[in-house]
């Protein structure tokens, strides 16, 4: 019963998140309740949820090494609390901190100006010029960066660039379908193909190779629908007088911009060197750009002074978007902990004989839960070879499927709270377009398999796990999105 209570609360809160602007109700608000609530039903319920026997072996000997003997209901609580809750928090924190670290850079960047240095550069105003030029930089950006990181940074660049809020947020709609196209085909642009990748599913010449294509039709797709819509030319922002400073000298905006880009460039680096959460290296780029601001601000006045301070960017970051992030999160984490993902990936396997099937269906339902743990599961429930066709074809679906809503990706929820897109203008103005790309991109990879086939040759049969099935404890797959997570530092 309380299973299916948290599942309503769940769909119901998703509900009120896409009616946020007609109800008037936050949508952070909303995701910290059903975050919050979601977990307090199945701690609750947590007898008729799960069983002593899905308890790990190894920890059930921790337990009893440190509590000693347990009661089935008391370890079952303790299990949740200690064993999932725990680690789900420290797998949540991972991307709030690398997504606060990455506003931070950005709006310090933006503090000196330093964004002011590509849109000089940028002379069209060509609507469908521009569009191209801003969505084809996006899309090889976030194969290197990731696709949240490159979604702030473009996002930020378009209060540049266009004056008109409709234009604008049309620019962001098609700015996360371009980011989550080009963050699928590298094995550290997108977390779903991080976790295949560290799972030993897919190699990283051989994503690349598969999936460049199928992955530039998924955003050429809706850009080419795009420009037959967009006509005339983009009006620029009025020049901002109050942040014009004489003191402000052009060598601080190149040095920040540089400063800026090599920093979250450093990030994936200083995750191959140290095997430290990507976290870890956003804070350590913010840290030397912060050092560096400090060292350079005595040559400034006073006003320009306390604009470009650290402290005084730090309040520019939107808090409720984080704190959104954090509700989300907790909630499909209930999700993921009660096993309703995984029984849902194993009725697909029963139900969906089709392997392609499969793998498209998962891309779509990421659009409305996280793609983190879909896919988890989908490593636990499936037993092909490396670089199957499955595999690579789930890499490209996981990663891309998510744009069809703004809420179904990492880099479509940061544009949301940047830009204050409403769910309901997304699903009318893009997310038609993006399901087109999506299916066009997944349409290419077909083709491309059939006539240009890789090295494996594609399973005709299913091979569902034999000693994994659907009662994996969930212990297992939360393994996987920790070590995904620790490579990439997002989810979605």
């Amino acid at each position: 019963m309380l299973l299916t209570a948290i599942i309503l609360l769940f769909v119901i809160g998703y509900i009120v998140i896409a009616l946020e602007h007609p109800l008037h109700i936050d949508k952070a608000a909303t995701a910290l309740f059903i975050g919050v609530g979601c977990w307090a039903l199945y701690i609750l319920g947590i007898d008729s949820i799960i069983s002593p026997d899905q308890v790990p072996e190894s920890f059930r000997a921790e337990a009893m090494a440190h509590g000693g003997h347990m009661e089935p209901h008391e370890l079952l609580v303790h299990y949740a609390t200690h064993g999932q809750f725990l680690h789900l928090i420290s797998e949540i924190s991972y991307i709030l901190f690398f997504l606060m670290g990455a506003m931070t850079i950005v709006e310090l960047v933006d503090a000196y100006e330093g964004f002011s240095v590509i849109t000089d550069r940028i002379r069209t105003r060509n609507k469908v010029k521009l569009l191209w030029t801003v969505c084809t930089l996006t899309f090889f950006l976030s194969a290197v960066l990731d696709n949240l990181t490159t979604t702030i940074v473009m996002v930020s660049l378009m209060k540049k660039l266009i004056k008109d809020r409709q234009t604008r947020l049309f620019f962001c709609g098609l700015i996360v379908v371009s980011a989550n196209a080009g963050g699928a085909w590298t094995v550290i642009g997108d977390v779903t193909t991080t976790m295949l990748w560290i799972s030993n599913k897919i190699s990283t010449i051989e994503v690349m190779r598969s999936l460049i294509v199928p992955s530039l039709f998924c955003m050429f797709i809706p850009l080419a629908i795009a420009s037959l819509i967009l006509k005339g030319e983009v009006e620029r922002p009025d020049a901002d007088d109050s942040r014009l400073d004489k003191t402000l000298k052009p060598w601080h905006s190149q040095l920040f911009l540089a400063l800026g880009f090599c920093g979250l460039i450093f990030v994936p680096i200083f995750k191959g060197i140290t095997h430290l959460p990507p976290f870890m290296g956003m804070m350590f780029s913010l840290s030397v750009i912060w050092i560096i601001s400090e060292m350079i601000k005595h040559d400034l006045d006073e006003t320009t002074r306390s604009s470009t301070n650290v402290l005084t960017v730090l309040k520019k970051i939107d808090t409720a978007s984080i704190l959104f992030f954090l509700g989300i999160l907790l909630a499909v984490g209930t999700l993921q902990s009660s096993g309703v993902l995984r029984t849902l990936a194993a009725w697909l396997s029963d139900n969906v004989p089709n392997m392609q099937v499969v793998a498209l269906t998962i891309g779509l339902l990421s659009a409305i839960v996280d793609n983190v743990p879909l896919v988890a599961a989908g490593i636990g429930m499936y037993d092909y070879p490396k670089d199957d066709t499955f595999w690579l074809f789930l890499a490209y679906c996981a990663g891309t499927g998510g744009s069809c809503l703004i809420i179904g990706s990492a880099a479509g929820v940061a544009a949301m709270g940047l830009e204050k897109i409403d769910f309901v203008w997304y699903v009318k103005r893009i997310s038609l377009w993006a399901l087109v790309g999506y299916l066009g991109g997944a349409g290419v990879f077909v083709v491309q398999e059939k006539f240009f086939p890789h090295t494996h040759t594609p399973a005709t049969e299913h091979h569902a796990a034999e000693d994994i099935g659907g009662d994996l404890p969930v212990a297992d797959a939360q393994s996987v999105d920790a070590a995904a997570l620790a490579a990439n530092g997002h989810a979605h």
